[in-house]
Order: structure tokens, then sequence, then C-alpha cells
């Protein structure tokens, strides 16, 4: 069931389901999410049953602005180190996730066990507004993964979360997210600062906001923290998806001809085919605008019900890190 995110009644009653340990489907600037109570194990357990997602593939936590926020990070995590502090005090609310160290006894379920949690505080107005619904009512914090079946295409819309689950969950609707890319992951947990996935918000942001460069693993020698959205294959459509640059785009195309059948193109680039058939949408030269699309447009093809899809290979440029990150994957 889609209701209006902006209504007081809608927040109140999706609040309540939260406390009573149900799911809810919600906006964020990045992704709509699907929203348990993440001090309940139990309520986080039925975020992993409805994505069939594995249960040692962590969640993040999504907490509220200003006070609340406060208290809830508080609640989640142990005290912050200086660089975290600063990236949360440059970012938040914003598309930034931060791996800090776990306050035992709390959150395990949505840490897959580590003694690491992720952390964001969202920007969207409802997300936001939902949040404090839940604080006044005893949830500190929502573990929100991308509201959809585990390994596919990320949701942007509150219908694209209905398409997933049905009537059964109660999503929120806030409009199309904004970004369109889940957020930057940043790990903390090791005394300087790792990039585990990257979003919007990029290398040099990062490292002009905390003060320090970002670290390997092979550096710290140590091994990454389990974190979303970084298995191998990961925001796969249905039809196979094909990274390829214009030229050898272009090349297929030619040789396919007229008998071209079942295949979308998402270029840059302007490509000509004779085949009426093949399905064509125009990639935006700007990397944000590219990943305000990029699900939308994936989801898209699927609905036209395309068996290939060709996306021309986005810019090495750096702006450029989260779209082709999340292509790379949908490839894999």
């Amino acid at each position: 069931m889609i209701r209006d995110g902006t209504t007081p009644d809608a927040l109140h009653d999706a609040a309540l389901v939260l406390r009573a340990g149900g799911l809810v489907g919600f906006p964020t600037e990045t992704v709509y999410g699907l929203g348990a109570d993440a001090s309940s194990d139990a309520a986080v357990a039925g975020i992993f049953k409805a994505k069939g997602r594995p249960s040692d593939h962590p969640l993040i936590v999504h907490i509220a602005a200003g006070i609340k926020g406060e208290e809830s990070l508080s609640r989640f995590a142990q005290p912050l180190p200086p660089f975290a502090k600063a990236l949360a005090d440059a970012f938040w609310p914003g598309p930034l996730t931060l791996v800090v160290t776990r306050q035992p006894g709390v959150g395990a379920a949505a840490a897959g066990g580590q003694d690491t949690i992720g952390l964001r505080c969202p920007a969207h107005p409802v997300a936001q507004a939902l949040l404090v619904a839940c604080a006044e009512l005893g949830v500190p914090g929502l573990a929100g993964p991308s509201a959809n079946r585990f390994g596919r295409v990320s949701p942007t819309t509150a219908q694209h979360v209905h398409e997933e689950f049905g009537d059964a969950l109660l999503v929120l609707d806030g409009g199309a997210c904004e970004v369109g890319i889940e957020s930057t992951i940043v790990d903390c947990s090791r005394g300087a600062p790792v990039l585990l996935r990257p979003g919007v918000i990029t290398r040099a942001q990062i490292e002009a906001a905390c003060g320090q460069p970002l670290r390997s693993k092979q550096e710290l020698a140590s091994p990454d923290p389990r974190a979303s959205g970084t298995l191998e294959s990961h925001y796969a459509p249905a039809a196979k998806l094909r990274l390829m640059d214009a030229r050898a785009m272009q090349t297929a195309l030619d040789v396919l001809g007229a008998n071209a059948r079942h295949i979308a193109v998402w270029s840059r680039s302007v490509l000509r085919s004779p085949s009426p058939h093949i399905v064509q949408r125009r990639m935006p030269d700007d990397a944000v605008a590219s990943a305000h699309q990029l699900f939308a447009v994936l989801r898209a093809f699927d609905a036209q019900g395309v068996r290939l899809i060709w996306v021309e290979t986005p810019s090495a440029d750096a702006e450029w890190e989260g779209v082709r990150d999340r292509l790379q994957r949908a490839a894999a």
C-alpha cells in the first residue's frame, strides 16, 4: 500500500508498524529503503527474510538529525574518532554512511554479527520525519537496505517498491529519489578512513573534509569490514547488462543490422541502428544526472522486455566512480 509520506497520519501509522516490529518502505535521497527497528534483532530478521538477503550481509542504520540523532548515535556506536566526526559534520544529513565501532549488545543483527555498524543520517524530509516519529515511540533508528529483492536493481520511486513487495508492505511516497544511487560508505573503525563503496561524494571531498588521505586495506594490513552493496555481483537487472565503449557498441549494431531484437542501449554517444526494435535512451553527460537516472533506466528497460542492455562505459573521471561501480557490479 502506497501512502503520501508527507501526511502526519501516514507517518504516524508507519511509526506504529515499525514499533510493532514490522517493515515499512520509505524514501531517502539515495534510494528507497526497507525499514525495520534497528534495535530489534527480530524486526531486522524480517528484512533479511523479505529481501532474501544473507543474514551476515550488514545493513545500514538510519538515524535522525539533531538531538534525537545524537541520542541514537551514542546508542548504536562507540565515540567517533575525530576524523569520523568531521565527516559527519560535513555530510550529515546526506548520502554518506560511516562504518564505526558498535556498542556491545545493540544492533547485532543489523551489523551482520560484526563489531562494526554502518550509520547514516539521510537528508530526505520524509525519512527525517519518519525517524523523528519513530524516536518518539522508542525506536532509535531504522535498519534500511534498499527496498528490493537481494541483488536486484534498487528502487528510486514508491512504485518500484510496490512492484517488489506488493500491497502487503506500507510504502511512504516521497517522490523520486534525488541522488539515485546508494550512499558513499567510509570505514572509520580502523583509525583511518577507508572507502568501501563509492557514491556521489567523491574521494577528494572525503579527504578534504576529514583532513587526511583515504587509506586501503593493504596499507592498514587488516581486512575490510563487510558492508552493504560491496558484493561483486549486485544491482542487476533481469536482462544481461554489458558495458561497452561507443565504438564497440556501434560496430555491434552495424553487424546485427535490421535483425537486431530485444536490445536496449544507454549511451552518451549518438548511435545508429537500422532496426526499429532497438530501445535507445540518452545517458546524460554529467555524473550526477546519470546517477539520478541509472536505476530507473534499468528498471524501465526490464519492463520493456529486453534481453540485453548495452551501456556505454562511463568516464574514468573521479566524479563518475559511483556510477561506474554500480554498472560494473550489475554487469558482473
